[in-house]
């Protein structure tokens, strides 16, 4: 069951997951992940201004999604790496495809990294369609790719 997270949480297990999910990026991805400047403390802060989402108890997987006027932003998608692989993925996609229509917002957005084609075929697989890519600063080369799809 997926569930909102919320204080009292255990933080420091989310956070542990997200790391052991990222932890594959390391040394793949120029700059390195944001997840690095994150700690139990800021991923609390987090559930106060956005909606943290987790699939299981304890966590097997986990998102933030974050309500904004032109869609429903989807960050730190993450699946514990040994249950990676049996539709966790999908089951929190659907269900962040369900909270946009619930919230009355026409897509879900989302950024992964240009290295990551993994993710990108990920999320072509679930009609999501590249709108964008960015470079983060003080990049002069696009470093990541920005998928939506409509909801």
């Amino acid at each position: 069951m997926i569930t909102r997270a919320c204080d009292p949480y255990d933080w420091p297990g989310l956070l542990a997951l997200i790391q052991r999910a990222f932890a594959g990026m390391e040394g793949r991805i120029d700059p390195p992940s944001s997840l690095h400047r994150m700690t139990p403390e800021t991923l609390a802060a987090t559930a106060r201004r956005a909606e943290v989402w987790v699939l299981g108890d304890p966590a097997q997987a986990c998102m933030v999604l974050t309500p904004k006027p032109d869609g429903l932003y989807l960050g730190k998608l993450a699946v514990e790496p040994n249950l990676q692989g049996r539709g966790l993925g999908h089951q929190m996609m659907a269900f962040a495809e369900d909270r946009a229509r619930t919230l009355g917002l026409p897509r879900v957005q989302l950024e992964t990294r240009v290295e990551l084609a993994e993710n990108h075929h990920f999320y072509q697989r679930l009609g999501y369609i590249e709108i964008a890519r960015t470079a983060h600063d003080g990049y002069a080369y696009p470093t990541s790719v920005t998928y939506a799809k409509s909801v």
